[in-house]
């Protein structure tokens, strides 16, 4: 599977000036490509006022991501800000070619910054996506924290973070990213963005992809880009099994 990574400035809550910024993205991107995945709140940036942003769950990005899924023939994700029912989410979309969406409302909320004050946390089991024969599992940010809700007991293929992971605590994303592919033998991709926030925190980005021995396959980079990686399911599977280190895993249950 080829993914394409779009690491890019977040102009702060205008979500007509990042989507046209996309579109240029667009007109370079290499052919063949499968899957692209956007940033944490990609439209918007990170914010805490969620009123200035908010689309319904059928709104105007999730048409346009439709859209140009289907021009491209790509699978694309990231998250927004979704209001349903009085409440605000934090929801990453998976947005297949053919139209089908398929979502996943992020779970660990960041108490540093008071997003459980504004948004609704997700408290249903992880989100499982069936594409192209991969078993990807997405999350959000600092989902990437909290290792038990990412253990692999799905049998996925590919652990995906999208985020807004500031510079100051780069280490830590770097770190766990490794750890996540290392002790759930899986890809994992990491799509971070770059420039400042409207809070004044600055990103420096390290997007990247790690394979299941914790080897960079795309190696963390800082520029505002798109950048691609091709993953092998059947190199990774061969790992697995060989190395079968996830029959040993602990039993546990979260719900």
């Amino acid at each position: 599977m080829k993914v394409a990574l779009i690491q890019t400035h977040i102009k702060w809550e205008d979500k007509e000036a990042n989507l046209q910024h996309y579109e240029q993205w667009f007109t370079t991107m290499e052919e063949d490509v499968d899957l692209v995945v956007f940033p944490e709140m990609f439209t918007s940036g990170f914010t805490m006022s969620p009123q200035n942003v908010a689309e319904s769950k059928a709104g105007f990005t999730l048409k346009w991501l439709k859209s140009k899924a289907a021009l491209l023939n790509v699978a694309m994700t990231g998250s927004l800000v979704i209001k349903e029912a009085e409440n605000y989410y934090n929801r990453l979309f998976f947005v297949f070619p053919d139209g089908e969406v398929q979502f996943y409302d992020k779970r660990h909320l960041f108490t540093l910054a008071g997003e459980e004050k504004v948004y609704t946390s997700n408290k249903k089991e992880k989100v499982i996506i069936q594409y192209k024969g991969w078993k990807i599992c997405p999350l959000i940010c600092y989902d990437l924290r909290f290792p038990v809700y990412s253990r692999n007991v799905e049998d996925y293929d590919l652990l995906l973070y999208v985020a807004n992971w500031p510079k100051q605590r780069m280490q830590a994303w770097d770190i766990l990213l490794r750890a996540r592919a290392v002790e759930n033998l899986s890809y994992v991709v990491g799509v971070n963005r770059v420039g400042f926030d409207g809070n004044g925190l600055e990103y420096i980005g390290h997007s990247q992809i790690i394979d299941e021995l914790g080897h960079f396959v795309l190696p963390p980079f800082e520029e505002e880009a798109i950048q691609y990686a091709l993953l092998d399911k059947n190199k990774m599977l061969e790992t697995r099994t060989k190395l079968n280190f996830l029959k040993d895993k602990d039993e546990f249950s979260l719900f």
